[in-house]
């Protein structure tokens, strides 16, 4: 995990221009307002060891986590933002885009108001469905958080 490198995209997503359309990226995938990017991913579906699985949604945690104090120095510190309240208010308002798509994957987030620059950036761990791979996730959207 290079966490260095993961800094430095996030970075790079705080400024670059949002697709017209939802769209396929050389990080992950952006649409209007937002980008996503695949940091790590691990274990997928036909991998079948919950063991691994295990070990590696802690791996990706530890890198969100590493990736937190580096940006918690830059931006402040901040509370886990609780997705699966997202997750819940999904069933009865409609939730603005990333935030459903992203709560529909991860439990948690950190998440920062990026200063200068009008978006927001997040930082989670994909792996709320077994039946997809885990994913360490970097969200950069000008949509404020619901």
């Amino acid at each position: 995990m290079n966490i260095a490198r993961h800094i430095a995209l996030i970075d790079e997503l705080c400024f670059r221009p949002f697709p017209a359309e939802h769209a396929p990226s050389d990080v992950g995938f952006g649409a209007p307002g937002h980008h996503v990017a695949v940091l790590e991913s691990g274990p997928g579906p036909g991998d079948g060891d919950p063991a691994q699985r295990a070990v590696t949604v802690d791996q990706f945690e530890k890198g969100r986590d590493a990736v937190y104090e580096v940006l918690a120095s830059r931006w402040g510190d901040v509370s886990p933002f609780n997705l699966q309240t997202v997750l819940l208010r999904t069933g009865d308002e409609e939730i603005p885009e990333p935030w459903a798509w992203l709560s529909a994957r991860a439990d948690v987030a950190w998440l920062w108001e990026v200063r200068g620059t009008g978006r927001w950036a997040a930082v989670a761990v994909a792996d709320r469905d077994p039946g997809d791979e885990v994913q360490l996730l970097a969200v950069v959207t000008e949509t404020a958080p619901p």
